[in-house]
């Protein structure tokens, strides 16, 4: 039989092999945790006693007893009766755990650590690469607030992050450091205040030909140092901006000359205001792929792509030559995955240019690789408006591709079509199987970044089909594409995705009803442990350049885990609703009694865009109308739904989940009917 395992790096769990172990209540896994925490000493009853409960009932040591007698039939069932323990033991006063020393993932985690200092500088990195592997989650999740597990949380979490930013520190000294930039760039969003992993990523950059961004990067920590704590960056920070400002041949790349790949990259930048401004219509097209390098990036690049990327089509339109304006416009081919526009004053303008340059574009057959990248160029543009011109030029942009047979022109143009699939509720199917092609083309002609677009699509709408075992691969492959070709926003997405999951997992471990509820509805550890996810979520999004995304989304998310979880709605008219304000504000009206005003919103409200959110926007405004009665509102959400059902409302986003679509026309007809 399987020794048993326990984990603590995330929520507390046992586990013979791959079988988890039932540990019953929170108080028993308290139990457990309080033990492990001991490392295999004695703790006493008493001290049980007090750490579980801030006021003792009557019964304290006896119920102490009842959790160690049911952890024990849990952790040895074929013990015989009567047979003295032999891995929770009774000794002396108390109690305690005798573990192996690799029975736990924290003891196992600090000694791989250990060990990782002793290795050659090659071996450590994957050394701690697999010592970070061991985290679910933050230590002792579920008791983050209990005295007796604060310290213990805070040195495992400072151990974790300094082997987080010593694994990237190594691999910048061996010449590794684009292998550094990914995981130091989720580490910062989630620990701001952190002056070395601002400094190993500036040089990482640095030293992967990107000057740019590095000096961005530094420009960050200062803006945040000074604008929150209201201090100057240390000295090696500062000796670092200097030393990249002045291209310190000290900071180049082990082995590598002065002149390398970070002097091209620079050199390209700054040259972009010269070719922009002087109108080279042969370096207008290269202006364009820097600009496409950019955003794929994330954070400042993908916000200085934005800014810039107007400028260069302008100039391409002003040189009057059709076809070079055509090339401009449609080489920005940089994958999208989520259908809200970041910039729509932006994406207008790029679609009113596109349009334009298909009128005068020439008819002959030679421009229909032109033709195609500006249709598809007004697709992807177009994203979120309601318009039948939308899916009318991503259409005639695949009929198009698909002829030319072009890999690259059909990869472009089926992204055009993604973003045109959200014009109703049920259309997961198809994008699932934009997605697939996508994957296919990707793989078979190295198109790395639709390859990973590919996957981020099929992980929503598998998400959204509830196929969640199916989603979970196709997370884990973007983020190993996006790991080695250095694709750092993927990892929004997908931590995203993994607080979807837990939202999921909360609904489904409680099995609640959907709609507004009185009811207590769900535990507390599961809504609290999803919301946490949300949070953390939400906190990757903070300077990656993604207002589209980001404006309004974590309310939402909030708003529809308590739906799903039958809670009733509370929604906060202060926050950052974004677009998505007119959903919020009737449920604010209708907590604060103002039904007749919530019901004259909830009338006003438009059909929701044809975007990935277009279920769950209707969901909040299905649970607006059932707490109203109104019956003209449930009829039109319950019309709208209907093609999803099977389907997780909001799922396809990757995102968030207003919970199962059946759900909620369930509780509709029910409303109708009475």
């Amino acid at each position: 039989m399987d020794a048993v395992t326990f984990g603590v790096l995330g929520a507390v769990t046992a586990g013979r092999g791959p079988h988890p172990l039932a540990l019953k209540g929170l108080r028993h896994r308290a139990v457990l945790a309080r033990l492990i925490l001991a490392r295999r000493r004695v703790v006493p009853v008493a001290r049980l006693v007090e750490d579980l409960w801030e006021t003792p009932p009557a019964r304290a040591v006896g119920a102490v007893r009842t959790f160690v007698g049911d952890l024990r039939r849990a952790l040895e069932p074929d013990r015989p009766p009567r047979a003295p323990a032999r891995l929770l033991v009774t000794e002396g006063p108390g109690y305690a755990l005798r573990a192996a020393p690799d029975a736990v993932d924290a003891w196992r985690f600090e000694a791989a650590v250990a060990e990782a200092d002793r290795l050659p500088a090659a071996q450590a990195p994957d050394r701690l690469r697999a010592a970070l592997a061991e985290w679910r989650g933050p230590a002792y999740a579920e008791f983050g607030t209990e005295d007796w597990a604060r310290g213990e949380r805070s040195r495992l979490t400072e151990l974790r992050l300094r082997a987080v930013e010593r694994r990237a520190e190594l691999l910048v000294e061996l010449g590794r450091a684009a292998e550094a930039v990914p995981d130091l760039d989720a580490h910062l969003t989630e620990h701001p205040w952190r002056e070395e992993s601002w400094r190993l990523l500036a040089l990482a950059l640095y030293r992967t030909g990107r000057q740019a961004d590095a000096l961005a990067v530094l420009r960050r920590a200062r803006a945040l140092l000074a604008g929150r704590l209201g201090i100057d960056p240390g000295p090696r920070l500062r000796r670092l901006e200097a030393g990249i400002l002045a291209q310190d041949p000290e900071l180049d790349p082990p082995g590598e000359p002065a002149d390398a790949a970070a002097r091209l990259w620079t050199r390209a930048t700054e040259a972009y205001d010269r070719t922009v401004a002087a109108g080279a219509r042969a370096r207008l097209e290269s202006t364009v792929g820097l600009l496409r390098s950019l955003a794929v990036t994330g954070g400042g690049g993908l916000e200085a792509a934005r800014e810039h990327r107007m400028a260069a089509v302008q100039a391409a339109e002003e040189t009057g030559d059709a076809d070079l304006a055509a090339r401009v416009i449609g080489a920005y081919d940089v994958p999208a995955n989520w259908t809200r526009s970041d910039d729509p004053e932006l994406a207008r303008r790029i679609v009113e240019a596109a349009e334009r340059t298909l009128a005068v574009l020439p008819g002959a057959p030679s421009a229909d690789a032109a033709r195609c990248r500006l249709l598809a160029t007004v697709a992807l543009e177009s994203r979120g408006v309601r318009s039948p011109r939308g899916p009318r030029a991503a259409a005639e942009a695949e009929d198009i591709a698909r002829r030319l047979d072009d890999p690259a022109l059909l990869a472009f143009a089926l992204n055009g079509v993604f973003m045109q699939s959200c014009t109703r509720a049920g259309l997961a199917p198809r994008r699932d199987a934009i997605g697939a092609e996508l994957v296919t083309l990707g793989l078979r002609h190295g198109l790395v970044n639709h390859e990973v677009l590919g996957h981020l699509i099929r992980l929503q709408a598998r998400a959204a089909l509830a196929d969640l075992t199916a989603a979970d691969e196709h997370a884990r492959a973007a983020d190993r594409l996006a790991e080695r070709h250095e694709r750092p926003l993927v990892a929004v997405f997908t931590a995203w995705y993994r607080a979807l999951r837990e939202a999921v997992s909360a609904g489904s471990s409680i099995g609640s009803s959907i709609g507004p509820s009185d009811s207590p509805g769900s535990s507390g550890s599961s809504q609290d442990s999803a919301e946490a996810a949300y949070r953390s979520a939400a906190a990757r999004l903070d300077g990656a350049g993604m207002p589209g995304l980001e404006r309004g989304l974590l309310p939402l998310a909030l708003l529809g885990l308590r739906l799903s979880l039958g809670r009733p709605a509370r929604v906060d008219p202060r926050a950052d609703w974004g677009p998505y304000r007119p959903w919020a504000e009737p449920f604010a009206l209708l907590a604060e009694g103002r039904d007749t005003e919530a019901r004259r919103a909830l009338r006003a409200l438009p059909e929701p865009p044809p975007d990935l959110l277009y279920e769950a926007l209707c969901c909040a405004e299905a649970a607006l109308a059932l707490a109203l009665g109104d019956r003209p509102a449930l009829r039109r959400t319950y019309d709208r739904l209907l093609p999803a059902a099977g389907e997780l409302a909001g799922a396809g986003s990757g995102l968030l989940t207003f919970g199962p679509v059946d759900g909620w026309l369930a509780a509709i007809r029910r409303a109708l009917e009475e």
